[in-house]
């Protein structure tokens, strides 16, 4: 299975002073990728809400490279790195689209829980048609960056 990034253009409310995307907006993105990655793998993050399953933030990680200025843009690659049925890493990393360069790159990391409790789920016990699918996809560069040259 191959699927598309997300390609986004950088809007101007999203900059600062400086006239370079503010460093709070890049974990935003994060968040578009992640659902629109979730979407692209057959898991819709409405469908996975609607099975009574959250997915909440952990840990956001950034590593700016190099600035995003209004009018750029960029594609956002995004992985599922690791996967431990409680807990999933989620990378990301965004790329000029026309220099192919890197600017930013990151991770997300989340566990997973009762959306009426908030108590910790295990995927392989309580959702094993999810828990498989995901183990499928951990590492797997399933995103078609040549595509979109």
């Amino acid at each position: 299975m191959k699927i598309l990034p997300l390609i986004r253009i950088a809007n101007y409310y999203e900059t600062d002073r400086m006239g370079i995307i503010h460093h709070s907006n890049y974990i935003r993105w994060f968040e578009e990728a992640r659902v629109d990655y979730l979407d692209k793998i057959g898991m819709p993050y409405f469908e996975i809400e609607k099975m009574g399953v959250m997915m909440p933030v952990l840990e956001a990680h950034c590593e700016y490279k190099d600035p995003v200025h209004f009018g750029d843009t960029v594609v956002i690659l995004t992985k599922i790195k690791e996967f431990k049925g409680a807990r999933l890493t989620i990378s990301y990393e965004i790329y000029d689209k026309e220099t192919k360069k890197i600017r930013t790159k990151g991770e997300t990391k989340h566990c997973f829980v009762h959306a009426e409790t908030f108590q910790p789920l295990r995927l392989r016990t309580d959702y094993p048609k999810m828990n498989e699918r995901i183990l499928k996809l951990v590492g797997a560069d399933i995103v078609d960056w040549e595509s979109n040259s």
